[in-house]
C-alpha cells in the first residue's frame, strides 16, 4: 500500500505531460520520449519526501489523519522549492539558441509540465492517500523485516560515521576543492563532438576522380567499387550513381555507393568497423581519392550528405593570395595524424583546351567563320541536322564523331571543313590549339573569395579535436589577410558548445537566486549550491571511466544534474532551519537534520538513478547516443549523494548565520 501512492503519480504526471506537448504544438518523437523517461524517476520524489514524513509519524505512534497534515506541512515548503529549482534548471533551455534549443525544447517541455503536474499532486493527493492507506504495522513478513533491518542497519552506520565526520568538519573543505579540481583535470582529458555516432545501418563511399576524367572512365572505377563492396556479407542494398549532378561538367569526375546495412542485431560488426574496414580496402584502389562517411547521428542542414565531419573555410581577399597558400594549408592537414582523410572544394587543375581560329588564313582559304564554328560544334557535341519519315514515324537525323576519332585533342587537326571553291580544308591550317588549366569554379563565402577543407578524423579523435587542429594550421600557414569560418557540423558543434555553457552559467544563476529568495538569505542557498561542483565531479569522473565524450547530450545531463543534486541539499538545510528555530545549536541541527532526511534523500535519489538507467544501458534501436547523458546523471548523482551527505551538513556548520533570528508578527502590535 506504501508503494502505491507516489506510484499513482507516474501516470498521471506523464500523461498531463502528453497534453502540455499538445497544447504547445509538439510531437512525440525520441526527445520528448526521452524527456518522459527522465521525467519518470523525477515526479515520484517529492511523492517520496512528503510520504516518508508521514509515514514516519505513523509509525512513532500518531493518528494518520494528523500525520498526513503535519508532515506534509513539515516539508512544503521543501517541495515547493524543490519544484521551482527544477523548473528553473530547464527554463534557460527554452532560450537556447541553434540546434541545442530547437532538439533540446521539447525534452524541456515534458520534464517541466511532469514536474509542475507532480508538485500539484504531491501537495494535494499524497497527503490524502496517506491518511486512508498508511498505518502503523503491527506485523511484518520475512521481507519487510530483511528491507527493515538494512534500512535501519544504513541509517544507524550514517549516523555513526556522521557524528565521527562533523568531529573533524573542517576535512569537508579539501574534499570540496578536491572534487572541484578533478573537474577541471578529468575534463581536460574528455573528447568532445556534436553527438556520439549511431549504428544506422547506413555507409556511402564518395569517389572523386582528377579533373578531366571521362565519364566512361569514372563509370568503370565505379563498377570495380560494385564489386568489391558486393563481397560485403553484412550489405542488404547497393545503389550507385556516377556523375550525381547528372553528367555536369563539374561532376563526371564524382560517384557515390549507398550501402544499407543488415540490422545490427544480425551481423557481429558494427557500421564503424566496417566502414574501417571499408577504408582499408579502397587504399588498393587508386584511381580515384575515395572516402567513407557515416551518417551523422544529428542530420544537420549545414552539409551535403556526403560531406565530412570537419568543414574549414579559408576566406581570401583574392584568387592568387588562396592558390599561393591553399597547397600548403593541405599539405599540412593531409599530414596531421589528427585526420584520416581530407579533401578542398577549390581544385586549380581542370583541363582546359582553347581553340583559336586564325581569321587571315581563313579568309585567304575561303572559310568562313560560321563553317568552321559548326564544323567544331558538331565534332564535340551532338547535333540535329534533319529528321525523316519511315512507316509513318518521324525520325531525328543526328550526327556526331566517332568516340575513337575524338579520344585525343589534336584530333581536331584532322577535320576537314569545305570553302567556297568547294575544296576540303583541314583545321590544322586554320586553328591553334592552346592547353591550359583553371578551376571548374569560382567559390564565395561571406563574400570572400573561399576554399572549404573538409576532413574526417582518424580513429580516437573526435570533431573537437579536428577543429582545434585545422585552428592550429591556419594559426601557423595563413596570415592576418586571411580569415575562417566553420560549417556544416563543425559549425553546429561550435554553436551549441557555447550555447550550453552560457545556459549552464544561467541555469546556476537563476537557481541561487529563486533559493535566496525563498530561503529569504543568500548564506542557505550557497550551501545549497555546493552540490553542483559535486554531482559535476562525479558525472565527468563517470564519463571518463566509461570512454564517453562531452557532447551535447552529456552536456544537458549535467544541466539536468543541476536541479536534481539541489534537491537533496534543499532538504538537509530547509530542515536544519527548523530545528534551529526550535532551539538548536548550530552543530547539532545540521547534524539532527541529515540523520532524519538520510532516508527520504536516499529513496528520491535511487528512484532518479532507476529512471535514468534506461537511458544508460541504451535499450532500444539507435540509442547509443543519449548513454552519455544516462551515465552523467548516475555518475553525478550517486558521488553527489554519498558526498552531499556528510559535506552539506559540515559546510552548513559553518557558512550559515550564528544567530537564528525568528521574526514573529505578535512583536509588531
Amino acid at each position: 500500500r506504501t508503494t502505491l501512492i507516489p506510484i499513482v503519480l507516474i501516470p498521471i504526471a506523464l500523461i498531463g505531460s502528453f497534453g502540455i506537448l499538445y497544447a504547445a504544438g509538439f510531437s512525440i518523437n525520441i526527445l520528448s520520449l526521452l524527456g518522459l523517461v527522465l521525467a519518470t524517476g523525477l515526479v515520484v520524489d517529492d511523492s517520496i519526501v512528503v510520504m516518508e514524513n508521514i509515514y514516519n509519524k505513523v509509525e512513532n505512534g500518531m493518528h494518520p489523519m494528523k500525520a498526513a497534515f503535519e508532515g506534509s506541512r513539515e516539508v512544503f515548503f521543501a517541495v515547493i522549492a524543490t519544484s521551482i529549482t527544477l523548473v528553473c534548471v530547464f527554463l534557460p533551455i527554452f532560450f537556447m539558441p541553434g540546434l541545442t534549443g530547437q532538439l533540446f525544447q521539447e525534452f524541456a517541455m515534458v520534464v517541466v509540465g511532469a514536474i509542475v503536474i507532480s508538485t500539484f499532486i504531491t501537495l494535494s493527493l499524497t497527503p490524502m492517500m496517506s491518511s486512508r492507506m498508511l498505518k502503523k504495522s503491527s506485523k511484518e513478513n520475512a521481507l519487510m523485516r530483511v528491507f527493515g533491518r538494512i534500512v535501519n542497519f544504513s541509517i544507524e552506520g550514517y549516523t555513526r560515521s556522521l557524528k565521527s565526520f562533523m568531529d573533524k568538519r573542517w576535512l569537508a573543505f579539501p574534499i570540496f576543492f578536491i572534487m572541484l579540481g578533478s573537474i577541471f583535470l578529468v575534463g581536460n582529458e574528455l573528447k568532445s563532438e556534436l553527438a556520439p555516432l549511431e549504428d544506422k545501418s547506413q555507409l556511402r563511399i564518395i569517389s572523386t576522380a582528377p579533373e578531366g576524367t571521362s565519364y566512361e572512365a569514372m563509370d568503370n572505377y565505379e563498377l570495380a567499387l560494385m564489386h568489391m563492396m558486393d563481397t560485403l556479407p553484412e550489405k542488404a542494398f547497393l545503389l550507385a550513381v556516377t556523375s550525381p549532378t547528372f553528367r555536369s561538367s563539374t561532376s563526371v569526375n564524382s560517384s557515390f555507393i549507398r550501402t544499407t546495412l543488415t540490422e545490427p542485431s544480425k551481423r557481429e560488426k558494427s557500421q564503424n568497423d566496417l566502414a574501417i574496414e571499408i577504408t582499408e580496402r579502397l587504399k588498393s584502389m587508386t584511381f580515384a581519392k575515395s572516402f567513407v562517411v557515416q551518417e551523422e547521428t544529428i542530420k544537420t542542414g549545414g552539409g551535403s550528405s556526403g560531406s565530412l565531419p570537419v568543414q574549414f573555410v579559408l576566406q581570401a581577399p583574392d584568387l592568387e593570395r588562396l592558390r599561393a597558400v591553399l597547397p600548403v594549408f593541405m599539405d599540412s592537414v593531409q599530414n596531421s595524424p589528427v585526420f584520416s582523410v581530407s579533401q578542398v572544394d577549390l581544385k586549380f587543375n581542370k583541363p582546359e583546351i582553347t581553340v583559336t581560329i586564325n581569321r587571315n588564313k581563313a579568309l585567304l582559304m575561303g572559310v568562313s567563320i560560321a563553317d568552321i564554328a559548326q564544323t567544331l560544334q558538331t565534332f564535340l557535341s551532338e547535333q540535329r541536322l534533319g529528321y525523316f519519315m519511315k512507316d509513318g514515324k518521324q525520325y531525328y537525323v543526328i550526327v556526331e564523331a566517332k568516340k575513337d576519332r575524338k579520344d585525343e585533342p589534336l584530333d581536331l587537326n584532322n577535320i576537314a571543313v569545305r570553302n567556297k571553291n568547294n575544296e576540303m580544308v583541314t583545321l590544322e591550317n586554320l586553328i591553334d590549339i592552346g592547353f591550359q588549366s583553371r578551376p571548374p569554379s569560382l567559390l564565395r563565402y561571406n563574400r570572400y573569395t573561399s576554399a572549404t577543407v573538409q576532413a574526417a578524423m582518424t580513429p580516437g579523435y573526435t570533431i573537437g579535436d579536428g577543429i582545434d587542429e585545422m585552428r592550429a594550421i591556419a594559426a601557423s600557414v595563413l596570415d592576418e589577410s586571411f580569415s575562417t569560418e566553420l560549417t556544416g557540423s563543425a559549425s553546429d558543434f561550435a554553436e551549441s558548445s557555447n550555447s550550453t555553457l552560457l545556459i549552464f552559467i544561467f541555469a546556476l544563476i537563476l537557481v541561487y537566486l529563486t533559493l535566496a529568495a525563498q530561503f529569504e538569505s543568500f548564506k542557505d542557498p550557497l550551501t545549497i549550491m555546493i552540490t553542483v561542483p559535486l554531482a559535476l565531479a562525479g558525472a565527468i569522473i563517470t564519463l571518463w571511466a566509461f570512454d564517453q565524450t562531452l557532447n551535447i547530450f552529456s552536456q544537458i545531463g549535467m544541466i539536468v544534474l543541476v536541479g536534481i543534486v539541489t534537491k537533496n541539499g534543499i532538504l538537509i538545510v530547509e530542515f536544519a532551519n527548523q530545528k534551529r528555530d526550535a532551539g538548536m545549536s548550530l552543530k547539532e541541527a545540521a547534524f539532527q537534520a541529515a540523520s532524519q532526511r538520510f532516508r527520504p534523500i536516499l529513496m528520491t535519489s535511487l528512484s532518479t538513478v532507476l529512471g535514468a538507467l534506461p537511458i544508460a544501458l541504451a535499450l532500444g534501436d539507435s540509442s547509443t547516443s543519449r548513454i552519455p547523458m544516462g551515465l552523467a546523471i548516475i555518475g553525478g548523482l550517486m558521488l553527489s549523494l554519498i558526498l552531499t551527505l556528510y559535506v552539506i551538513p559540515a559546510l552548513y556548520s559553518y557558512i550559515a548565520s550564528k544567530e537564528n533570528k525568528i521574526i514573529d508578527e505578535a512583536d509588531f502590535n
